[in-house]
């Protein structure tokens, strides 16, 4: 298994808005997911710590359900920017996205101490939403499925003085 994302697109979003719990570098007690290419699909790897439990030996679902949404707006951040004909590292300044719907249907329980790897299928629905489908595997594993519909941020989202 992949055990990192060389170019992750929530590297180079904006310092205002990389401070999101689940995927923003800013935020030092966040989880940092990173998401980039993997083909034509898209790939988050994470390892769970040992505060991710939700009973010993298997990963919170909250968790889960974060990586799903964290992997589905930065996969939707990355398809728009390669559509605008950009690629993560070319010095153009990424889309970002906010969740409009999160959908996740848990499969298996999910073990602890493995990384988990979240593998996203990009489809535009609309110019300015996109639709995630996402699979979060441990090794070859299915335990966890989920669809979310990323919204281009609205400029309302702008820090304010």
């Amino acid at each position: 298994m992949e055990d990192n994302v060389l170019q992750a697109v929530q590297d180079i979003y904006p310092d205002d808005f990389a401070w999101c719990y689940g995927c923003g570098r800013l935020n030092e007690n966040g989880h940092h997911f990173r998401t980039g290419w993997l083909g034509e699909k898209t790939v988050t790897v994470y390892s769970p710590e040992e505060e991710h439990t939700a009973i010993p030996g298997f990963v919170y679902g909250g968790l889960i359900a974060s990586l799903i949404d964290c992997h589905g707006t930065g996969s939707a951040a990355l398809a728009l920017h390669r559509k605008n004909g950009h690629e993560v590292g070319d010095g153009a300044e990424p889309p970002r996205f906010v969740t409009g719907s999160l959908k996740v249907d848990f499969l298996k329980p999910t073990p602890q101490g493995i990384p988990l790897k979240a593998i996203g299928t990009v489809t535009e629905i609309h110019p300015k939403k996109w639709k995630v489908d996402i699979e979060v595997f441990a090794n070859d594993t299915v335990c966890a499925r989920g669809e979310v519909v990323a919204v281009v941020m609205p400029s309302t989202f702008a820090k304010t003085e």
